[in-house]
């Protein structure tokens, strides 16, 4: 991961306006009070006997923690924070609001900062849908306090 262009992506996140409606865009998804951008993806594991997938994970976690350095040089220590919660009232049928509910489908935590300039936040975890296939970095712009 080139960390240079991640944190231009999430510069231009934490500036860019939020769309009326839900949909892709050029970095990923977005919606109402948020933005997503999947700043790396890994290839799948459908072949793997768990030797590569157990490999990329140690990558992403690494990936993760070079860039949450240089956001914590930007906006001091991040909040760690647990979505299992958000998680848990989702399939109970509640709705925790966007981003939080779609994002604890697949990333079981993130890193939490808020830009003091914008006012935002900026989530940055690792996602994985199923053991089969691949991670995403994923970083999360949005005016939407967490759960």
């Amino acid at each position: 991961m080139d960390i240079a262009k991640a944190l231009a992506v999430i510069d231009r996140l934490c500036s860019g306006e939020f769309p009326a409606e839900p949909g892709r865009t050029d970095a990923g998804t977005a919606g109402p009070g948020f933005l997503t951008a999947e700043l790396e993806t890994s290839d799948d594991f459908w072949e793997d006997d768990g030797t590569r997938r157990e490999e990329t994970a140690e990558q992403f976690a690494c990936e993760l923690d070079g860039l949450g350095e240089r956001l914590t040089e930007r906006w001091g220590a991040p909040q760690e924070f647990s979505l299992y919660g958000v998680f848990e009232r989702t399939v109970l049928g509640e709705e925790p609001g966007e981003p939080w509910a779609s994002l604890s489908g697949h990333v079981p935590d993130v890193r939490l900062w808020r830009s003091h300039e914008t006012g935002r936040w900026i989530a940055l975890g690792v996602s994985q849908w199923d053991r089969e296939l691949p991670f995403q970095l994923l970083a999360v712009v949005t005016d939407r306090d967490p759960p």
